[in-house]
């Protein structure tokens, strides 16, 4: 986000009265292990699918992990949306590199070893299992999650060239923005 002028982004829930006090710390550089700045469009792409997997591993988990109904429809629409990402993807560096013959291939060859390293939805969970207790919990990491991949997703199409690309990764960035809404809408309503 601050590379997008945000210097700082509050959570204001209940309002400014409801603040606090804590406030996100680290460097803006979490998170980005496995990026080195200087990837192509390609290497951006498996990047990106490897986070939307990410994504859908979490909101798949959440789905039978959460006891209100309504908050388990949106995280398995949540889930499928990150499907269509992961299609739109593909279909990104399919045209970036034609050799790639299937889906399968993708993702056992080249996302598979990109992404090595990381951690799995079950990894993530159970490392963040104090952290998602009650509902707010789990809906402030959800708003956690969708934030840093809009984040990475506006950093990605500044910083590639290739018109193609940038136009897919802000796409997809802005529907990542509408996720954000949705969840807040979510949080409204049960919190």
């Amino acid at each position: 986000m601050a590379g997008q002028g945000f210097n700082e982004v509050y959570n204001l829930k209940g309002g400014i009265a409801a603040w606090q006090g804590l406030k996100a710390i680290g460097p803006a550089e979490v998170g980005m292990a496995l990026v080195t700045g200087d990837e192509t469009p390609a290497e951006i792409v498996v990047l990106a699918y490897g986070m939307e997997e990410g994504l859908q591993g979490f909101y798949v988990a959440m789905t039978s992990n959460v006891n209100d109904k309504e908050v388990a429809a949106m995280f398995t629409k949540l889930a499928d949306i990150e499907d269509r990402h992961k299609e739109k993807l593909f279909k990104l560096y399919r045209e970036l590199d034609p050799s790639v013959p299937d889906l399968e291939t993708f993702e056992a060859d080249i996302v598979g070893k990109v992404m090595e390293g990381g951690l799995t939805a079950e990894e993530f969970l159970e490392k963040n299992r104090l952290a998602m207790e009650t509902l707010p919990d789990v809906l402030n990491m959800a708003m956690m999650i969708e934030t840093q991949a809009l984040d990475l997703y506006l950093r990605y199409s500044n910083k590639t060239k290739d018109e193609k690309t940038k136009g897919v990764l802000f796409e997809i960035a802005q529907e990542e923005k509408a996720h954000l809404a949705a969840l807040g809408r979510v949080m409204d309503k049960n919190v």
